[in-house]
């Protein structure tokens, strides 16, 4: 299926401060649709060359819920940068963890991560605490992603690890996701599945976005 960006589906980048004009695609195909929003997120990165540091200086500390561990990822490709974060979020004495899989297969955990530890390869080749560092279930997980909409749906790059790994931690208890993101990657309403888990809320270089639970269709109360 043959896809179409809007005229406004570039935003300008010299106005990094206002929220960008969401891009509309019509009758969207998910393969087609991720293969564009790469596209897309590279240009930012480029473009952008700040914007990571802009999102963690717009992060609202005092609206999170309480934390006591929290979970970033190791920035692969053109993912924003989630590391300017870190200091603003261990400001509670919050430990911090890393996503790991053992294979393929795996269901991705969350390892602690230790600045003095060196990162090593997992099962997907992906820099992440080793085996032997505790898996911890974070509170708060920042998420990276291809795309999303105010409804907190959110666009990954289709393995479906995160969202596997957050049905089974809100299960078990409540967790706060953010997705961090360029402003630009923002589309008017993402096609979605019964299994998606959506975010909580989308920090941008632009702004801090809590998503209306009665847009996202709320969430059940772990048991």
């Amino acid at each position: 299926m043959k896809l179409s960006f809007t005229a406004h589906a570039a935003p300008p980048p010299s106005f990094p401060g206002q929220p960008h004009p969401a891009v509309v695609i019509p009758h969207p195909d998910k393969t087609a649709l991720r293969m564009r929003l790469r596209g897309l997120r590279r240009r930012l990165a480029h473009e952008l060359p700040h914007a990571a540091e802009r999102a963690a200086a717009r992060l609202p500390i005092e609206r999170l819920p309480p934390f006591h561990a929290f979970s970033l990822y190791q920035p692969m490709g053109s993912e924003l940068d989630p590391r300017p974060l870190l200091a603003r979020l261990r400001h509670r004495g919050a430990r911090a963890a890393l996503p790991a899989t053992r294979g393929p297969a795996e269901v991705m955990t969350f390892r602690l991560w230790e600045p003095h530890v060196r990162l090593e390869p997992d099962g997907h080749g992906i820099p992440a605490p080793p085996p032997f560092a505790p898996e911890i279930e974070p509170d708060l997980v920042v998420t990276p992603l291809l795309g999303f909409d105010r409804a907190g749906r959110r666009l990954g790059q289709g393995a479906g690890h995160y969202d596997r790994a957050l049905a089974g931690l809100r299960a078990r208890k409540p967790v706060y996701v953010i997705g961090l993101a360029y402003a630009g990657q923002e589309i008017a309403e993402l096609p979605h599945e019964d299994h998606d888990e959506r975010l909580d809320a989308i920090l941008t270089e632009a702004e801090y976005i809590e998503v209306d639970q009665s847009l996202s269709g709320g969430r059940p109360a772990a048991d």
